[in-house]
């Protein structure tokens, strides 16, 4: 309805187009009058002209089909548009943090009527409807109505509530039709569909209060415990029986939150979760960007996936991908019949490893989109951090890219200063908004400052993983126990950089897939026993070793094969007592490092660390001391990763008394032969190491034993 003129009438005219419609009237939802509309020669179309009407009023229209059905609705155009000019200025400038809530599908009351308000960029677009079941997937009806120079589209659907499929027609200027999932969706169909389903994640009801706030309470205290369960939700456990089955994101929460709490992680990382029409990308090509995948459940399971975790003392963080996105036709690629999201430049918008898309961080409404998402899994699902997914691709125009492959930016160089800004924005703004969330960076490059803040210059990330630790230590363990004297250096190489950054020591899926092997079986040793007792070394190295933790399921085990996304993790192995005492191991290792505070709260202090003796490879041995700032508290490591016992090894330590043996990889309990020294030596006043006293260690075949020093 919209004022108009007729002759010399002043009035205002309503037109409807109303598929398999007979007959239609308006009617005055105020005063009951009703106007007969005339059937126009393009079949479904009417309109009335009602004189002597000054203004617009509510109405309804009243339509008899063909079938003889009749219905009384809400004409969507009668509403106004739900964006204001603030909201659209924002947007366009990158700087709506909350667009979230306004762009996408979100259930509303508007002057008492109930209904859905659809909002979607598509600023090349020449029409963009709504389709679903409710209007026959025609995009004939429901044609948006564009908000100016802002490229939004919006329209207001009355009587449309939760559980709505829906999509976008988008045709455009070059006369194609595109059938888009909307980029703002909170909840998607299974595939093939894939489409978007109405839904409001805001009806959780949250218990996790305590957690939040003492959070919050620990705000910039980077230096806590932290070790974390890396997990992929689809096979950490799958229903007996059925290979295919899933688990609910209801039934996964207390199975492991139990299992997490019995091996002392504080946190568990989870593959990405963002809506993924294939399982074989393990979730890192991403078509929704702010729904929970569906395999597993609703946006209200997965909330209280998160909140069950919360309340049992258990972190969450999650895996995002704001580095690239999938070709798929329905979601976002060419979204509007233009390259809107990536670059039209393959140069630029091409990832030369994956297959897939390249955002483009200049552009304000993509970057408002990223930021927007990352703040969004905080806000609704109470998200205790990101670990940002392939960040060295982000920050290299170059990266994976030939000469003439790439362009360079406008100083001549290879960084992308375009997503360099990004995520230094994002990251201050998860730090603003929720204080006490962590932001992780994957990041395999020597790039300077990343897990310094943005005020210093650096990318503003709270840690980054130690891809060259991961990388040094593996290539020595891979190695058989004879080679491995002429490689000690890839044991001690790592304390050169590793207070460059806050790391974290991290052993993920991507080392056990591809034909990589499992941990295990990368071990240098010919039989299970002795790759066991390799891995147990390794693995007591890793905890001792400065930096927060990370371990990817299964590991913690010892699992013989690869990790395989479509199937259960292979837990009958901890019937073998090779396995279970690695899980063991593990375990004791966990509870030793949130209980000493030298090992778990003075990772980023240079001085807690110090060198006994890297230098001796004929005999493979390493050892070193973790000491707190005080020197109250000492902790002796060694490493020996031979097959022979080595009786009567000398190592010099700072202090006099009893050394007592805390932890021993030879343990008959992980699966050792039990030889070991005794529960602990007494120091000697023999000089060694440059240290005035000395301990005389019995040192097993590839074991790593940790010592603490005790005055008495």
């Amino acid at each position: 309805m919209h004022p108009a003129k007729k002759g010399r009438s002043q009035g205002v005219l309503v037109r409807a187009f109303l598929r398999e419609a007979a007959a239609c009237v308006v009617v005055d939802v105020t005063k009951g009058d009703e106007y007969p509309m005339e059937q126009l020669a393009a079949e479904g179309f009417f309109e009335v002209f009602i004189p002597k009407i000054k203004e617009v009023f509510a109405y309804e229209l009243k339509t008899k089909f063909h079938n003889g059905e009749t219905r009384q609705f809400r004409d969507p155009y009668s509403f106004l548009p739900m964006l204001g000019d603030l909201d659209l200025h924002l947007f366009n400038e990158g700087n709506d943090h909350r667009i979230y809530e306004k762009l996408g599908a979100h259930t509303r009351v508007i002057n008492g009527v109930p209904g859905v308000s659809f909002a979607v960029w598509a600023p090349s677009a020449a029409r963009v409807s709504v389709v679903g079941n409710f209007n026959h997937w025609d995009g004939r009806y429901f044609p948006m109505r564009t908000l100016g120079a802002s490229g939004v589209w919006e329209l207001f659907i009355p009587g449309l509530g939760e559980g709505e499929l829906y999509k976008y027609e988008i045709y455009d200027r070059a006369g194609k039709i595109h059938l888009k999932t909307d980029p703002y969706g909170l909840y998607f169909e299974a595939p093939p569909n894939n489409a978007s389903v109405v839904h409001n994640p805001r009806k959780y009801s949250w218990g996790d209060s305590a957690w939040i706030e003492q959070r919050r309470a620990k705000a910039g205290q980077l230096d806590q415990p932290m070790s974390v369960y890396e997990v992929h939700l689809g096979s950490w456990k799958r229903r007996a029986g059925a290979a295919d089955e899933l688990f609910s994101y209801r039934e996964l929460a207390p199975m492991i939150a139990d299992y997490v709490i019995e091996m002392g992680f504080t946190h568990i990382e989870i593959m990405p979760v963002a809506e993924h029409p294939f399982d074989g990308s393990w979730g890192y090509q991403v078509t929704g960007y702010f729904a929970p995948t569906q395999r597993f459940g609703t946006p209200q399971d997965f909330a209280f996936f998160v909140d069950h975790l919360h309340q049992r003392g258990i972190g969450v963080i999650m895996d995002w991908v704001p580095g690239h996105f999938p070709r798929d036709a329905f979601a976002l690629a060419e979204f509007d019949g233009t390259h809107l999201y990536e670059h039209a430049d393959p140069r630029q918008g091409a990832h030369m490893d994956w297959g897939t898309l390249i955002f483009n961080y200049g552009r304000n409404e993509v970057r408002c989109f990223l930021v927007a998402n990352a703040l969004a899994w905080m806000d609704l699902y109470h998200i205790d951090g990101l670990r940002v997914d392939a960040v060295a691709s982000m920050l290299y125009l170059d990266y994976s890219r030939k000469e003439g492959e790439w362009i360079p930016n406008q100083y001549g160089g290879r960084e992308n200063l375009e997503a360099i800004q990004f995520l230094r924005t994002t990251n201050d703004l998860v730090h603003h908004y929720f204080p006490g969330a962590v932001m992780i960076a994957e990041e395999s490059t020597s790039f300077p400052g990343v897990s310094r803040p943005t005020k210093d210059g650096g990318l503003g990330f709270d840690y980054k993983w130690n891809m060259g630790w991961m990388n040094d230590t593996l290539r020595y363990f891979q190695k058989e126990s004879a080679h491995r004297k002429f490689h000690q250096n890839d044991l001690s190489f790592g304390m050169l950089y590793q207070y460059s950054e806050n790391f974290v020591t991290v052993f993920s899926h991507d080392e056990v897939v591809h034909g990589k092997q499992s941990l295990l079986f990368k071990m240098g040793a010919w039989h299970i026993a002795e790759k066991a007792a390799n891995l147990r070394a390794l693995y007591t190295h890793m905890w001792a070793w400065p930096g927060k933790k990370l371990l990817f399921m299964g590991c913690e085990f010892g699992q013989s094969r690869e990790w395989n996304y479509a199937v259960s993790l292979d837990w009958h192995l901890l019937q073998y007592k090779d396995h279970d005492g690695i899980r063991l191991l593990v375990k004791d290792l966990n509870h030793l490092y949130r209980n000493e505070p030298v090992l778990s709260m003075n990772d980023f202090n240079s001085q807690g660390f110090r060198w006994i003796n890297c230098s001796d490879t004929d005999a493979s041995v390493m050892a070193y001391l973790r000491v707190d700032p005080f020197e109250e508290n000492i902790f002796a490591i060694v490493g020996h990763f031979t097959p022979v016992i080595r009786e009567g090894y000398r190592i010099g330590v700072p202090r006099k008394g009893f050394w007592r043996e805390v932890l021993n990889t030879n343990s008959q309990h992980y699966g050792g032969s039990g030889l070991g020294n005794g529960g602990g030596l007494n120091a000697e006043d023999v000089e060694y190491d440059g240290h005035s006293q000395s301990l005389s260690v019995t040192l097993p075949p590839f074991s790593t034993t940790i010592f603490k020093w005790s005055a008495k």
